[in-house]
């Protein structure tokens, strides 16, 4: 799928796609290498891996982020949604609607999140991202030992400071 970098004041939240419980560990790794290259910068990442079970582990990347890093408001409550609100039913129809209407907000589309869903099934991993300046075709052309599929949505700087701001509240309320 063809890339269109995003000008270098946008962040993109990106998000790789891996058939295995494995692949997004092993590619947090890999970005690292990425990030002292420079085709990279990374405001904050975490790696979910969807058990068997359907069930959603996440592990915030500190170590690979900066101090622009989210935090960990954000990341539960995407992943929440994306993996948790469809099978609540009706009960969590209007707490989904919510989140997603948070998301909305700043700027992360219905269609993002439906097909971020639809891509990580059981037995799944995905690494997410929040970047600014990805090089994702340089990345993707030094990652071919490994299949994964990119979805990508970027984010102008006014939807970044009020993504920042959102779930800063979210971390204090919380």
């Amino acid at each position: 799928m063809p890339y269109s970098p995003p000008s270098e004041s946008m962040s993109s939240l990106v998000v790789l796609a891996f058939d295995d419980m494995d692949g997004a560990e092993g590619m947090r790794e890999r970005m690292y290498d990425f990030q002292k290259r420079e085709l990279i910068t990374l405001e904050d990442a975490a790696v979910v891996v969807r058990k068997e079970n359907g069930r959603a582990k996440v592990k915030q990347a500190h170590s690979l982020v900066g101090s622009g890093a989210l935090g960990g408001a954000f990341w539960g409550m995407l992943i929440g949604l994306l993996f948790f609100a469809p099978w609540l039913g009706l009960i969590a129809g209007a707490a989904g609607g919510a989140i997603a209407g948070k998301l909305g907000d700043v700027g992360i589309d219905d269609s993002f999140i439906k097909e971020v869903s639809d891509a990580i099934e059981p037995g799944e991993s995905a690494l997410f991202l929040l970047a600014r300046d990805a090089q994702l075709e340089r990345i993707v052309e030094e990652t071919t030992d490994v299949a994964f599929d990119i979805i990508e949505t970027n984010l102008s700087p006014e939807e970044e400071t009020q993504l920042r701001e959102t779930f800063a509240a979210e971390e204090v309320a919380g």
